[in-house]
């Protein structure tokens, strides 16, 4: 179990993120449009996550907001917005946002949260997911991690990126 902070006060999350050089951990989430969102649709392109808990909060929007608009710089790269949220509300966010260049998924009816160790296991938050990043390289590999150490703080964005072009 791993631990952040949420307004402070230490939380645990249900694990930890994987491990640098481990293969990235299989998932199924739910797309916008109800469909399946999972690891092998991006194959051969670089990944980065970014992991939340929900839209509706300041920091995770804009998040959602850097990552669409660093996607557009970034070579064979696709960025995954994942968080708890129903795939209605990150299609409405997405939409009303004018955000078009990273692709959604939501947890609501997956293990993506345990499987990836970001699910909050107490606190105020307790079962919505923390702020993660996590970039996998083409061949399914983890190469970056970054769990935030206070959930309500914007994840740092230049590692991420950097990890992303140092593939």
């Amino acid at each position: 179990m791993a631990q952040t902070k949420f307004d402070g006060t230490v939380v645990n999350t249900v694990g930890e993120l994987p491990e640098v050089g481990a293969s990235a951990p299989e998932f199924t989430l739910v797309g916008s449009d109800l469909s399946d969102v999972t690891l092998a649709d991006f194959a051969g392109r670089k990944l980065i996550l970014n992991i939340f808990p929900s839209l509706d909060t300041d920091v995770c929007a804009a998040s959602v907001r850097k990552f669409n608009e660093e996607a557009t710089k970034l070579d064979n790269t696709s960025v995954l917005c994942v968080s708890a949220d129903l795939p209605f509300a990150q299609e409405r966010f997405c939409v009303s946002n004018g955000i078009d260049n990273v692709k959604n998924g939501s947890s609501f009816r997956s293990t993506f949260g345990n499987d990836y160790g970001v699910k909050l296991a107490d606190g105020p938050l307790a079962g919505l997911l923390t702020r993660a990043v996590v970039v996998v390289c083409p061949e399914g590999k983890v190469h970056y991690v970054q769990l935030v150490d206070e959930i309500t703080t914007e994840p740092d964005y230049d590692a991420a990126i950097e990890a992303v072009k140092a593939i």
